[in-house]
């Protein structure tokens, strides 16, 4: 079934949103959304069949935070916004409607003629995937001759593309591998497919001298249907690895092929035929490709032996982490752990969840930082030459222990052992924010950006807010919303740079749609009531009554609430709110030099104690703060930017 609707055309069949004939990248679960809504031509479907639908096959997710995130995706792909829609409408507390026109066509099913390898046709060996299951018994003289013949024709058409290659082309230095596709015909494998194309990365990476685009970078031409050349200009690389993996039973066929991208040429293709206890296929494919490269390294590392389960479990963890959903990892990488108490990746895995969540207020550090550092200590002690072992252990030292300098040596470690990794960079530049290096922090920022420019798209302007340079980071935001206009972490960016800049009108709206875009139209529209009302100030009396709420349920960072109180100017629970974080080690105080709603405690004795007390730089305190008053009594300008 084809449908179109404003400007889009969605093709279930080929299972593919176009926008004016372009093909749009859109994960599998919120294409699967698109089609179910679009499908009930305007009838309301609940979120308890969203669920059903969707989620039914597997275990330890969070559903309604797994709805939240792919209806908040689809807005962003469909540009579609939450407080005005015109496409899905939210009924809140029930679930969603698709309210936008639908042209349904009817879609004839042609043949599928298999698609022949890019390049000139004497060149180019075609290589079809191998069957699972044992071919018929007709005829099998006939199809054991022509599997020969194919084979000789293949082996033969390779030699001569490697001939020529090393006869007039320049040497590829440079690769890229695109997502995996999935070919299991089940839609709860697409994690063996992320995570076989994310270990694929890291053993190429790992196994050559090749400069390896990061998988974050890549993963945005998942289903892209563009040609080759053009998604590798865009990478800035020479060379393309793509293919496909599928799991029947107990058995994985993967097929990879290698293309130079200039020419559009095969280089190299390949199929494995692994039982799923082979948890090495991802290394003997990356050498494999190192090879054909001449960019093999001269001892290539030892591949250490991982239980097949507790594989499995890491491999679904690791997907979870780089799907927008970091915090429903932790039950994977324990199973992992579990399963395996040697597997250093899972023991970094576990570290790197409980070093998110403390960093994102999700649960109480005198719980969670224990437990981190437990978990980074065993992943060093196993594999010392492990990047992501160094990665855990740089978090901890600056999210546990408060030690920068450490947490420096430990993540150029990790960068030394795994250069291709966008994470470690932006790590890097939130270790030299606190050390107040500026020109340092936003060399890292670029360079994670130009590694992985949709993760870390808010990176650098977030620098420039913390850096009070409040015009820059606006005007980069800015730039990245034309691309995501509803991405949370943006919009979260720019309502704190304006309300750290005064413009208290545009923050309540920024603020508004924040939760807006995370599918919460009630609040947002009691957020622009109090602005109505009260100004800024009653928006921020809203947002402490409404986290102070919260905190009754779950854990709520004391550095949020010490903001509210600060913006507030109510000195006393500003103080209290602070000195309780440092009895819990909240890692937000790290960056109480940034947010001038503190400024007016820098002649308190007791701000000035617990300054010492975290180790933070006095001249970073200093040099940031800007003379301010609290909002409260600055009723001028409250009066002019509140109408």
């Amino acid at each position: 079934m084809v449908y179109e609707f404003s400007e889009f055309r969605l093709d279930c069949g080929r299972f593919e949103l176009l926008r004016k004939s372009q093909p749009l990248r859109l994960e599998r679960k919120p294409m699967e959304l698109l089609i179910l809504l679009v499908s009930r031509e305007g009838q309301l479907v609940s979120r308890a069949e969203i669920a059903e639908r969707l989620w039914s096959s597997e275990v330890f997710v969070d559903t309604e935070h797994g709805i939240n995130t792919a209806i908040r995706k689809l807005r962003q792909t469909l540009r579609d916004d939450p407080a005005e829609p015109k496409f899905i409408q939210t009924v809140t507390g029930v679930g969603y409607r698709f309210i936008a026109p639908v042209l349904i066509q009817s879609q004839v099913i042609q043949p599928r003629v298999p698609e022949l390898p890019r390049g000139e046709l004497e060149t180019s060996p075609i290589v079809q995937p191998a069957p699972i299951h044992a071919p018929a018994r007709t005829h099998a003289h006939r199809v054991l001759w022509l599997a020969a013949a194919s084979a000789l024709v293949l082996l033969f058409t390779l030699l001569l593309a490697r001939h020529r290659l090393n006869s007039t082309a320049p040497v590829i230095r440079s690769l890229a591998v695109l997502p995996l596709d999935n070919l299991s015909g089940d839609t709860s494998q697409e994690y063996l497919a992320a995570g076989m194309t994310d270990e694929l990365t890291t053993m190429i990476a790992r196994n050559s001298t090749l400069r390896i685009t990061s998988r974050t970078s890549v993963m945005q031409y998942k289903g892209a249907h563009r040609p080759l050349s053009e998604i590798a200009r865009e990478l800035g690389v020479e060379g393309i690895v793509e293919g496909s993996i599928a799991r029947k039973g107990d058995q994985v066929h993967m097929t990879l092929q290698l293309i130079r991208a200039d020419t559009d040429s095969h280089i190299w293709a390949q199929s494995f035929n692994r039982d799923t206890s082979d948890t090495a296929l991802a290394g003997e494919a990356a050498q494999e490709i190192a090879k054909q490269l001449d960019s093999a390294t001269p001892v290539a590392m030892t591949q250490r032996y991982v239980n097949p389960a507790a594989h499995d479990a890491y491999l679904r963890g690791k997907y979870l982490w780089y799907s927008d959903r970091e915090l429903e990892s932790e039950p994977y990488f324990q199973k992992a752990t579990e399963i395996q108490p040697d597997y250093a990746a899972a023991w970094a895995g576990l570290a790197n969840y409980y070093g998110k969540a403390v960093v994102a207020g999700e649960v109480d550090p005198r719980v969670a930082l224990p437990l981190e550092e437990e978990a980074s200590a065993r992943a060093i002690a196993l594999d010392s030459n492990l990047a992501e072992a160094h990665g855990a252990m740089a978090a901890t030292y600056l999210i546990a222990r408060w030690n920068p300098a450490d947490a420096d040596r430990e993540i150029l470690r990790a960068i030394s052992l795994d250069p291709s990794n966008g994470e470690f960079y932006a790590f890097r530049a939130d270790v030299m924010l606190v050390e107040d290096r500026r020109s340092e922090t936003i060399e890292l920022a670029k360079k994670a950006i130009e590694m992985a420019p949709l993760e870390h798209a808010p990176w650098l302007g977030w620098i420039f807010m913390d850096h009070r340079e409040y015009d820059e980071a606006l005007d980069d935001l800015k730039i990245r919303l034309e691309a995501a206009p509803f991405n949370p972490t943006l919009l979260y960016c720019r309502m704190e740079c304006l309300r750290r800049k005064r413009s208290y009108r545009d923050a309540a709206d920024a603020a508004a749609k924040l939760f807006s875009a995370f599918d919460d139209p009630r609040d947002a529209s009691l957020i622009r009531t109090a602005f109505a009302r009260g100004g800024w100030p009653a928006v921020v009396r809203w947002q402490l009554a409404f986290y102070s709420a919260r905190q009754q349920k779950e854990y709520v960072s004391p550095v949020a609430l010490a903001t509210y109180h600060a913006e507030l100017g109510e000195k006393e629970p500003t103080l209290s709110m602070l000195e309780e974080a440092f009895r819990l080690h909240d890692f937000g105080l790290l960056m109480i030099a940034t947010d001038p709603a503190f400024d007016f405690l820098q002649s308190e004795p007791r701000f000035q104690s617990l300054v010492q007390k975290i180790g933070l730089p006095v001249t970073s305190i200093a040099s940031r703060t800007v003379t301010r008053r609290p909002i409260d009594s600055d009723l001028t300008a409250r009066k002019i930017d509140s109408k």
